[in-house]
């Protein structure tokens, strides 16, 4: 159920992006607005995103397991209340500085003075959704860490609707402003739509902090130690995205755009293939840690490592071979023209090839959070993003076209983001290998042999589908879904012949109510 509603939040985030990039295309404007909603969201993901998720989960699920619910419900007001203050405070100052932070994220030549102007407003208003966010984020721990996943799932399909309005009805009296509003509408509606059943858990909302109470303090600061490195972890990732946006700048207008609009396709099958297994398992790593259960937590994750890899290795084969039906289908129109498409499949080619490293990375870390260790992944990640940095400034004087968008130096930023984020997954797939002493790894290495050659069969079989004449001449609408059909029936054909288990044990997942 998880992932059918992450697939209809990713359907739903498209139509978002097709109405915006319909009403915007790579102008600079939608420049703009992407450059403005790098600070609310890194402030968002610093205080209240993933951080405090992997930090809060396990502590409050410590009393749910002692069978304390007042002082799990107690926790969760004192960490609403600090998050709260605690964004709100920062979200004012950032708004006050907003013109020196838009020099800081777009310092380059690309941004005019008016466009600058332009950015500070835009992120003025979205960093209102910041703090909405903050709460409704910590709701959607709560109930994940009360085993109830489907209205947090629900959430982001009224963040996108809030999105569309903006760009559909708001956009066209208010130009890029009315976008901006639609943001902060969307974080309304991902907060109330959860309430309702916040309350049918019997939650206690207490005004406190908790910093003076002698039996809540302690488990106040567990969770900011567990998310104190947690958050220089978000951070390096925030970072990374920082430099690639600032990089961008000094490039061309159309680069900032065209990277988003490529990482965000790549991101498609991330969200519905990895992110959902991730939101669902992690509850159970943490029951599992806790109980001090390593074999069946061993288990729990050689098993969901292999099932992610089962549907993640040909879906970045796909995005590889159908890049440019792919970003043509799902955005050319309106103000986003073939230039524009050209620019955002070539970043794409390069993204792709880190869609394997970033759909395992939310399940790996996720391993990580519930042993409680947090520092790990933050180390290994702070060498990643010094690595992505490094890659980019040595691949950008020599990669590509400076003249040609559609073949241009920022498909560099795509590719040392791929390359980076692979070798952390990897090496921390090893640390995690050490610390569970083992991994099942015959059986994991026999699973990628069988998904890898069963992903190059679907690969070689959509390269001679699309050089088919008939094909060749069909109109996207037609020849992409086509395309993906074929070659998902290929892959499965694929791997039913060489006999891999995951054939038959991920539909027997999807189907097992618990």
């Amino acid at each position: 159920m998880v992932m059918v509603l992450f697939v209809a939040s990713r359907a739903l985030g498209l139509v978002r992006e097709v109405a915006v990039s319909h009403q915007f295309g790579t102008s600079p404007d939608a420049a703009a607005y992407q450059a403005a909603f790098r600070i609310p969201d890194l402030l968002f993901n610093l205080m209240a995103g993933g951080a405090l998720a992997s930090a809060f989960i396990p502590t409050f699920t410590g009393f749910l397991s002692r069978d304390d619910r007042p002082g799990a419900w107690r926790l969760a007001s004192a960490i609403a209340n600090i998050i709260l203050l605690s964004l709100t405070v920062l979200a004012g100052l950032a708004a006050l500085g907003a013109p020196w932070l838009v020099h800081l994220v777009v310092p380059g030549g690309g941004f005019t003075p008016e466009m600058r102007h332009l950015t500070a407003n835009l992120m003025r208003i979205m960093l209102a959704s910041t703090v909405i966010f903050s709460l409704s984020g910590l709701i959607m721990g709560v109930l994940n860490a009360l085993e109830h996943f489907i209205m947090p799932a629900v959430a982001p399909l009224l963040y996108n609707l809030g999105i569309i309005v903006g760009a559909v009805v708001l956009a066209p009296r208010w130009g890029v402003y009315g976008l901006a509003l639609g943001v902060v509408l969307g974080a309304i509606g991902h907060l109330l739509i959860q309430v309702p059943v916040l309350i049918r858990h019997g939650s206690r909302y207490s005004v406190t902090l908790g910093l003076r109470d002698p039996v809540l303090a302690p488990y106040v600061r567990q969770v900011g130690r567990l998310m104190a490195p947690r958050v220089l972890g978000v951070a390096t990732v925030q970072l990374s995205l920082l430099v690639n946006t600032i990089l961008a700048s000094y490039l061309y207008v159309q680069a900032i755009p065209a990277l988003y609009y490529a990482f965000i396709t790549m991101l498609l099958p991330q969200g519905i293939f990895a992110l959902s297994v991730a939101t669902v398992i992690f509850p159970a790593f943490a029951g599992q840690a806790a109980r001090g259960e390593q074999a069946a937590m061993r288990r729990t994750l050689s098993l969901t490592l292999r099932v992610v890899l089962f549907l993640t290795v040909p879906a970045a084969v796909g995005l590889i071979v159908l890049r440019v039906p792919l970003i043509t289908l799902l955005f050319q129109r309106g103000a986003f023209d073939a230039t524009s498409t050209a620019a955002a499949a070539w970043a794409l080619l390069f993204y792709s090839f880190g869609l394997v490293g970033h759909s395992l990375l939310e399940i790996i870390s996720r391993a990580f959070y519930a042993l409680h260790d947090t520092l790990t992944p933050v180390l290994v990640a702070a060498g990643a993003v010094a690595l992505s940095v490094a890659m980019s400034l040595m691949l950008l004087p020599r990669f590509g076209s400076p003249t040609d968008i559609g073949h241009g130096p920022h498909g560099a930023l795509a590719l040392a983001n791929s390359t980076s984020t692979t070798l952390e997954m990897l090496l921390l797939l090893w640390l995690l290998r050490r610390r569970l002493h083992g991994l099942e790894g015959r059986e994991m290495l026999i699973a990628s042999g069988r998904v890898g050659v069963a992903a190059l069969i679907m690969g070689t079989g959509l390269l001679a589908l699309l050089r088919f004449p008939p094909l060749r001449q069909a109109p996207g609408w037609l020849l992409t879904p086509l395309a993906i059909a074929a070659g998902g029936g290929l892959y499965l054909l694929a791997a039913w012949l060489l006999r891999a288990d995951e054939v038959r044990l991920v539909p027997q997942l999807l189907l097992r109510r618990h």
